[in-house]
């Protein structure tokens, strides 16, 4: 199968749907080519008990406020899941399905974007896979020594699985502490982090986050003083489950373990904890490797974007891989802007 197309959306998830809307109300031609077998993106294949940081109304793609959920303040992944759903029902989203993209190249004029289920040619790409399925482990002396079952973030669903065993958590972010509080109360649980873990104030959720990367936005490009964004508030949102466990005093963070040892870890001191699983909720990387023929990664592993054109490649968008693609572009209320930006700029260029 060959196609062509003015537009190619690669990723069909919250970024993917944010650009599709946009584009679709400039009257472009696109398709949306998502490796998913059904809607709703990275959040169906979330742990069971995660909750958004923020209210549905704080917590919609353009043009469609998210609905309530019942009897929850913040709503929990499969109500995004059936959100993300409708919207792209909704608003009739030219979503291809199951395609995985494989990579994407010049050709002359246009960019090829090569499938398992054929290949599409583009007079402009936006990618928008996002980081889930680029999950990121450090590299810690002894991984290989460690017996037990070690798991990422992407591979836990409940405590149900741990129950009565003992479970090291790494990571002090908002994963690491939704998970251990998931794992407070049936485990024998141990949570490491490499710097005590900053809880916001309690009555700080997402829509406080979003107003605090939008103002450190706008005071850059005023050439204002830097106000510290996000990271100035805190790492981690006290969304009612780690606030019940945090106040029950069972969300104690320790030192981040130096070495894994056979059955269990050992710290710098020489102290050792048993451990029957670790879980690594060491946050993603973005996930690029399609667009590695194009050969524009830089430092990091980043592509140099201009807001969301990559600078090497004009033809080509990057939209919800974090502040570097757009201010908090990686979340449901902050992709719709860098994607209205992105949709905007591709049709002036189409249009040119």
């Amino acid at each position: 199968m060959t196609d062509r197309t003015q537009v190619v959306v690669i990723g069909g998830g919250q970024a993917g749907l944010a650009a599709g809307y946009h584009l679709r109300r400039l009257g472009l031609d696109f398709v949306v080519l998502d490796a998913q077998t059904t809607p709703g993106g990275a959040w169906q294949h979330a742990w069971d008990s995660l909750r958004l940081f923020s209210p549905a109304a704080y917590s919609s793609l353009p043009g469609r406020l998210m609905p309530a959920q019942s009897g929850e303040t913040y709503p929990d992944a499969q109500h995004v899941v059936e959100y993300l759903a409708d919207y792209e029902s909704r608003y009739e989203l030219p979503v291809e399905r199951p395609v995985r993209v494989l990579g994407v190249r010049r050709d002359r004029q246009l960019l090829r974007v090569e499938t398992d289920f054929g290949t599409w040619h583009a007079r402009a790409v936006i990618s928008a896979t996002g980081s889930w399925w680029r999950p990121f482990l450090p590299a810690v002396p002894g991984r290989a020594a460690f017996e037990a079952r070690q798991l990422h973030t992407v591979e836990y669903r409940t405590p149900a699985d741990f129950a009565g065993q003992r479970v090291i958590v790494v990571g002090g972010g908002n994963s690491g502490a939704q998970i251990a509080a998931d794992l407070a109360y049936d485990t024998d649980l141990t949570w490491v982090t490499h710097r005590s873990p900053h809880f916001l104030a309690d009555d700080i959720d997402g829509r406080a986050l979003f107003d605090a990367a939008t103002a450190r936005r706008r005071a850059l490009e005023e050439g204002r003083t830097d106000t510290g964004g996000v990271a100035s508030l805190g790492d981690i949102v006290a969304v009612p489950p780690v606030r019940k466990a945090r106040d029950r005093g069972l969300l104690k963070a320790g030192p981040m373990f130096s070495r894994l040892v056979p059955g269990g870890v050992e710290w710098a001191d020489g102290s050792r904890a048993a451990a029957d699983a670790i879980i690594w909720c060491t946050g993603f990387r973005s996930a690029l490797s399609h667009l590695a023929p194009l050969q524009l990664r830089g430092h990091r592993g980043h592509i140099a974007t201009h807001g969301t054109r990559a600078v090497d490649e004009p033809r080509l968008h990057l939209l919800g891989y974090g502040d570097w693609t757009g201010p908090a572009s990686a979340t449901l209320i902050g992709v719709g802007r860098p994607a209205r930006d992105a949709a905007r700029e591709v049709a002036g260029m189409l249009r040119a």
